[in-house]
């Protein structure tokens, strides 16, 4: 009786000690690593679309530009665009 009543006390020891010094811990750390990557990938979506609502003013720019340089030197010429 007493030999159960220790192992039972020891296991149940041991399943806390798992638990609170384990289980609870890697649980927190995913779910501030979740936190963060949701975190990080917001931020890069949001300077992807500031990047490209700069782009595309500087490429109006570029283009208005274009235009009036064109306008300005009159006659049959083309403009040469590099092809990347």
């Amino acid at each position: 009786m007493n030999w159960r009543f220790i192992l039972y006390a020891f296991l149940i020891y041991l399943l806390y000690r798992l638990i609170f010094n384990f289980i609870i811990p890697v649980f927190k750390t995913t779910k501030q690593v979740k936190k963060q990557f949701r975190e990080m990938h917001n931020r890069m979506e949001e300077q992807m679309n500031q990047s490209s609502f700069t782009k595309a003013a500087e490429d109006k720019q570029a283009d208005d530009i274009k235009k009036t340089s064109a306008k300005e030197q009159g006659g049959d010429y083309i403009d040469y665009e590099e092809v990347k």
